[in-house]
């Protein structure tokens, strides 16, 4: 009898903590969808703030926005941070998924450069400032609370929704320009088809809200009145190894990231002469296949150990970026490319689908969202945001082919990282330790 009241125990304990997986991965989903959204849609829309210069310029313009959002990161990640730490997770998912509605809500309203003349493009900062804050909290806390509910033995595999409702976002925001590029002219989406998907993100954030009040808490009232709880100086003083680990693996991770996915569509268009509908087809399946190859990686770093994982990704990253981008940037078939660009991803797939356990295990409770939050958030800023930014200033130098050896030189810094790490099954903290839920 004792027997099946425990299992019977176990199974709700299970369908609780997968259901917490799916509320607060829904919610993630949602906000990079609407972060997502301008990356896609900036090929309309940038005339409309930006009416000077050619298309480079007006891309160049674009993604500086892009990267300004970026540098909100680490703000938003140190505030989300400290209070997921202090006052608990569940405080900070919905506020941040607030604030991404807003921000999502506000760049579809905004009137352009015709109407308002320079203040146009100054709303669209302070929007995507808004949702660059959002998002610098989002990432840190989801990753701290889907590793704090996950089943032990199984953590990376159940991490790894992380990036798969990440890059569903991203994917249902690449989705969503297709389905409308083909309803509509060129024209129509120049001048107000592009507004559309910032629209859907911001009704979609109200369903996310929805599922995140439901969440239960997965830090105790014990680590949330900790005296260093959410706390700076707690980090600078106890845990300076493990962040400057974080950044250093972060930062080539959050580039190669954002090299061969959001940069990827233009990269296709200005190097290798895709058409945009051709371009846009090709990275919807991309993006799939990426997305669904982040669980059976995740499930990998259970067996293998997520050490022998981060190695083995800085090193193919170091090796192979700089073939895979002239390969790529020489493509002439849509086929061949969805080729490339899919197995340069199965090798950031090493390092994705397990990217927030990784941090997770590292910190205590108490400065667990606020470490891994601040520490991607600065890096994922410095080098992630502003990867296509670096790529069309190179472009536009005249020295593509340097961008390629940037981005070999920060995996071989995540490669170093990865070198020194501890195992995370010795010194990890969430090693054979499960969080107890408020």
């Amino acid at each position: 009898m004792t027997t099946v009241a425990l299992t019977a125990e176990q199974h709700a304990d299970r369908r609780r903590r997968i259901w917490a997986i799916v509320g607060s991965s829904s919610g993630n989903l949602v906000e990079w969808y609407d972060f997502y959204a301008y990356a896609f849609t900036a090929l309309y829309f940038a005339k409309a703030f930006f009416p000077e210069g050619n298309q480079t310029t007006q891309l160049l313009q674009t993604a500086a926005v892009f990267a300004i959002g970026f540098l909100m990161r680490p703000i938003g990640g140190y505030i989300f941070g400290s209070v997921a730490d202090k006052y608990g997770r569940k405080t900070s998912m919905v506020t941040s998924i607030l604030m991404m509605c807003g921000g999502s809500l506000a760049i579809g309203l905004l009137p352009t450069h015709d109407s308002i003349g320079i203040a146009a493009p100054i709303l669209l900062l302070i929007a995507r400032m808004i949702q660059g804050l959002s998002v610098g909290g989002e990432y840190g806390t989801t990753a701290t609370y889907m590793s704090e509910v996950a089943l032990p033995g199984q953590r990376g595999f159940f991490a790894s929704f992380q990036y798969v409702t990440l890059i569903g976002g991203q994917l249902l925001a690449s989705l969503v320009v297709l389905v409308i590029q083909l309803m509509l002219t060129d024209a129509e989406l120049r001048a107000w088809g592009w507004r559309i998907p910032f629209f859907i993100g911001a009704l979609c954030a109200i369903v996310a809200l929805y599922l995140r009040l439901a969440l239960h808490e997965t830090s105790t009232e014990k680590s949330r009145s900790h005296e260093g709880a959410g706390s700076l100086r707690t980090i600078f003083t106890y845990h300076l190894k493990p962040f400057l680990l974080v950044l250093g693996y972060t930062a080539g991770g959050s580039l190669i990231f954002y090299t061969f996915t959001t940069y990827m569509q233009k990269y296709l268009v200005n190097t290798a002469q895709m058409d945009h509908r051709t371009v846009n087809v090709v990275m919807s399946a991309v993006l799939f296949t990426y997305m669904i190859m982040q669980p059976p990686f995740g499930a990998l770093s259970d067996r293998i150990g997520r050490r022998t994982q981060m190695r083995l990704f800085g090193l193919l990253a170091t090796l192979c970026v700089v073939p895979l981008m002239y390969a790529i940037g020489g493509v002439t078939s849509p086929y061949m490319a969805y080729v490339l660009i899919v197995l340069a991803l199965a090798i950031v797939s090493l390092y994705t689908s397990i990217s927030g356990v990784v941090k997770a295990e590292m910190f205590p409770p108490e400065v667990r969202a606020l470490n891994v939050g601040f520490a991607y958030a600065i890096a994922n800023a410095l080098f992630g945001g502003s990867a296509e930014y670096v790529a069309l200033w190179f472009k536009d130098q005249g020295t593509e082919p340097s961008f390629y050896w940037y981005v070999t030189v920060l995996c071989a810094i995540a490669f170093v990282a990865a070198i020194v790490m501890p195992d995370p099954k010795v010194k990890g903290y969430l090693h054979g330790h499960e969080s107890d839920p408020d």
